[in-house]
């Protein structure tokens, strides 16, 4: 297969046709989009119930909201959801250090953050998804990819084949659609790990708040409803092997004691091992081409940091909605689209994830005197301008 053939034009007078190989976050806004714009799209996901992590938060950061909006859910998140109040860093005993409101990356119109739950977030997507009419099949994926000068022939793990102009993996961290073009770069974990589960929200908790030192390098929690919060400890990372997960309910309350103030309440949510999950921090970036020919990566596939920041969704929903943009605005659909669509992208992302693996790295390190405000306001600051 050559590295870069020809991409097509779309069939004049036809409508042109996109494989998304995920249904996460980016899989899913970036079919809404399209097919807002008449492009046929398929979309497969492995998952056969289409699900996200039952524990899982997420913070949605200004300029996540941004595309958000424009994929058609931003009321449904305003309503499941929940506008942080700003960011506060507290003392282990509680005490308040310092209280700020944070900048809005979205613009003065948005939020500059909502938290809420994973799967109200999937649900949301999968609404527009299947209002959008495009073919979804669950429990497939893409086996195999045949390229020529006019078009991508794929074979599924059905058995079945089918042709398509584009197709865009959106397949997450550990993209099978990266290894099978043959780009070789690997997530590599930076030395963290996170301990994350969901707790009611203790009354007055309406901000995110986090606790830099005690037991853990971070123990911080983020409104995600009326109701709910989404809790975390960051650690040194441990060998998940050598973890029982029948325990992890007992690891997480072990490592909340001697936070003191809302954590009182919140450990003792900690209950249920199931609701519990563990993971490392990665730092993922392919510096080079994101395509092969008429294969491209988004999201995750193509990069992803430590949360530090909160912006591995909101580099994500950037990647789909300037993809789509190009898509949606050219006649010709030929490398130098793909092409300028990552040197829009390379750069942007590059900055978000040193800047997330660099915060990380200095609590790793015990650096005591790292302009740690000074970074997260020029990186924010820079996200103020779109992409």
């Amino acid at each position: 297969m050559a590295d870069s053939p020809t991409l097509p034009q779309p069939p004049a007078g036809g409508t042109p046709n996109v494989l998304v190989v995920g249904g996460g976050t980016s899989g899913n806004a970036l079919t809404v989009l399209l097919r807002r714009a008449g492009i046929a799209v398929d979309l497969v996901e492995a998952s056969p119930d289409w699900k996200a992590a039952a524990g899982a938060g997420i913070t949605l950061q200004g300029n996540a909201l941004r595309v958000l909006r424009e994929v058609g859910v931003l009321d449904g998140i305003e309503k499941d959801g929940f506008a942080a109040e700003g960011v506060a860093i507290l003392a282990p005993d509680g005490t308040v250090l310092h209280a700020h409101e944070e900048l809005r990356t979205g613009g003065d119109d948005l939020p500059a953050h909502i938290g809420m739950r994973r799967p109200g977030l999937q649900q949301l997507l999968i609404d527009q998804v299947r209002a959008s009419g495009a073919d979804v099949r669950l429990g497939t994926t893409a086996t195999a990819f045949e390229q020529d000068g006019e078009g991508v022939d794929v074979t599924f793990s059905d058995s079945t084949n089918r042709r398509y102009d584009l197709v865009v993996g959106a397949d997450g961290l550990h993209s099978a659609t990266r290894e099978m073009i043959g780009i070789t770069d690997r997530p590599e974990p930076t030395g963290m790990g996170i301990w994350r589960a969901p707790a009611p929200r203790p009354a007055g908790v309406r901000r995110t708040e986090m606790v830099y030192g005690g037991r853990c390098f971070i123990a911080g929690y983020c409104p995600t409803g009326e109701d709910t919060v989404y809790a975390y400890l960051v650690e040194r990372l441990r060998d998940r092997a050598s973890l029982n997960p029948d325990t992890y309910a007992d690891e997480m309350r072990a490592l909340s004691e001697g936070y003191d103030g809302a954590w009182q309440e919140l450990r003792t949510a900690f209950t249920d091992p199931k609701a519990v999950n563990y993971t490392r921090f990665d730092r993922h970036l392919v510096e080079g081409p994101w395509h092969r020919g008429r294969v491209v990566l988004v999201g995750d596939a193509a990069h992803a940091c430590p949360p530090t920041l909160a912006q591995g969704a909101a580099m994500s929903l950037e990647d789909v909605q300037v993809l789509a943009e190009l898509l949606t605005g050219r006649d010709d659909w030929d490398d130098r689209l793909l092409t300028e669509y990552h040197a829009r992208r390379l750069p942007r992302v590059r900055m978000v994830v040193d800047a997330s693996v660099q915060l990380g790295q200095w609590l790793l390190d015990g650096v005591r005197d790292a302009d740690v405000p000074g970074l997260i306001g020029r990186t924010m600051n820079a996200l103020k301008e779109l992409p």
